[in-house]
């Protein structure tokens, strides 16, 4: 039974996210559609926003190395992915099936939703610190890191099972202290449904209603009048042992409607106060490292920046929905421009730390930094516009022959950064490790990116689209009519 409740509910889920996807997948059989790999790779860039790399056919070496880009990438992210291996997902095993679309729902629905509540009450989510972490001696403590994500998944459980309880406690007898028997009544759904849109039920009514009464009726209305797919039924719910899994990825759906409902103004001033509080602690303390640090050496000075930054990305987590919010529209108020100008500024002011830092790196690194600088710079340009392939093509051959230039350094830089001898008279480190591990990083992009190839790509493809067109010009030398019947051929063709 719980197996099979997984199985639908999880589906359901999929197909959820999957219309979203261009051009929109439905999944049929869960354990047969998964075993291609593109299944997995579709929802993976649907929940992260990214292309992954991917083989287009469907014989067993290409599905296989779809499943591997697909645990890949999710091992990327952190994620543990215990007993879960290329062949049983191969072969549909249900329970690995089931373990995997779990450990995807846990880590980019529930778990991403909780996140924001982590601070509200006070988990121990990894990106949300406390007023004490600001200090320079407490910023250590981040060391502690690993074990707060240990303890992370137990949080983001119990921070949506608070969120749950919140809703239901405006209403009276309506108790939930768990994700299983505390759903059994339908009550606790209508009491979610009520409280994020009055109006909707009559709990009233509901105590009066017989268990499957009230389900029915809240997937209904959740799906009718909140948008929220109908991932359970009520046989699904009404039974002595509700699956903790499927209830779970259904109540964050509530969770995801809340977070999309407009705020009020008075909220979105309270929240841009404390942002604009917690930049002007960044400021000062950005300022007074700068000082202390001045006279130290280029490790002491990068180690400190490194902690500092640890600790900012940490805290500003819970600051970026309101720092981001109508980004680039006109209708922001004065208190969100300046919040927006306080911002950028400490941005810059990072961005400027980290220039200067990089160019005090010790000979020959500082070179090999500025030259991988420059390198990536050109990487991140847009490409020609290739709608006119002539002027394309004359762009493309001048940035072939820059990329050439700096690309036949790329074998000396290398072998001048790995034989590189990180210690100074003393026997002292003269460069952290991590930042010497960061410029290996850069390289390994840069050669597995091999961006002269897809210049030279590019630049070929303009040149076949410009033959092409020397070559429709050539044999068009009869009269097709009038103007406008020429400019339809044209931009048909």
């Amino acid at each position: 039974q719980r197996e099979f409740t997984q199985k639908k509910t999880f589906t359901s889920w999929i197909n959820s996210i999957l219309a979203k996807h261009t051009p929109p997948y439905v999944v049929s059989d869960l354990y047969t559609d998964i075993q291609q790999g593109h299944l997995l790779l579709d929802l993976l860039e649907v929940l992260s926003g990214q292309h992954l790399p991917r083989e287009k056919g469907f014989n067993t070496f290409q599905c296989r190395s779809n499943i591997e880009n697909a645990l890949t990438f999710l091992k990327s992210r952190s994620l543990k992915l215990i007993n879960i291996h290329v062949a049983d997902i191969i072969e549909g095993k249900p329970s690995i099936v089931l373990g995997l679309i779990w450990t995807i729902i846990f880590h980019f629905h529930i778990e991403e939703l909780a996140r924001t509540l982590a601070c509200t009450y006070n988990q121990p989510s990894p990106d949300c610190s406390s007023a004490a972490g600001s200090s320079p001696k407490a910023s250590r403590s981040v060391k502690k890191s690993a074990k707060i994500k240990e303890r992370w998944k137990m949080s983001a459980t119990k921070a949506l099972l608070l969120w749950a309880k919140e809703q239901c406690s405006l209403h009276g007898s309506v108790s939930v202290t768990d994700f299983k028997s505390s759903w059994r009544s339908g009550l606790a759904f209508l009491a979610i449904i009520q409280t994020l849109r009055p109006g909707l039920v009559d709990l009233e009514k509901a105590k009066a209603r017989s268990n499957k009464e009230n389900l029915k009726e809240a997937f209904r209305i959740a799906e009718l009048e909140l948008n929220i797919p109908r991932l359970l039924e009520p046989e699904d719910v009404d039974i002595v042992n509700p699956d903790e899994k499927s209830i779970m990825t259904y109540v964050a759906q509530f969770l995801q409607y809340s977070k999309n409902l407009p705020e009020s103004e008075e909220d979105m001033q309270e929240k841009v106060r404390k942002a604009m509080g917690w930049l002007a602690a960044q400021e000062k303390k950005l300022a007074k490292l700068l000082v202390e640090t001045e006279n130290e050496t280029y490790y002491q000075k990068y180690k400190e920046m490194m902690s500092f930054m640890e600790t900012f990305n940490q805290e500003k987590i819970p600051f970026l929905p309101v720092l981001s919010s109508k980004r680039g529209e006109a209708e922001l108020s004065g208190d969100q421009q300046q919040m927006r100008e306080e911002w950028d500024k400490v941005i810059s002011q990072i961005n400027e730390w980290k220039a200067k830092l990089d160019q005090m790196l010790p000979s020959p690194l500082d070179r090999i930094e500025a030259w991988l600088q420059e390198l990536e710079r050109l990487q991140a340009e847009d490409l020609p516009d290739l709608q006119d392939p002539f002027r394309a093509m004359s762009l493309f051959r001048e940035i072939i022959v820059i990329f050439k230039g700096l690309m036949d350094c790329f074998d000396s830089h290398l072998d001048t950064l790995q034989s590189f001898k990180n210690e100074d008279e003393k026997n002292m480190p003269l460069v952290l490790p991590e930042k010497l591990e960061e410029m290996k990083r850069r390289f390994s992009n840069i050669r597995s990116t091999n961006p002269s190839t897809f210049l030279e790509y590019h630049y070929g493809l303009c040149s076949a689209i410009a033959n092409e067109v020397k070559l429709k010009l050539n044999i068009w030398d009869m009269k097709y009519g009038a103007k406008e019947s020429v400019e339809s051929l044209l931009e048909n063709w």
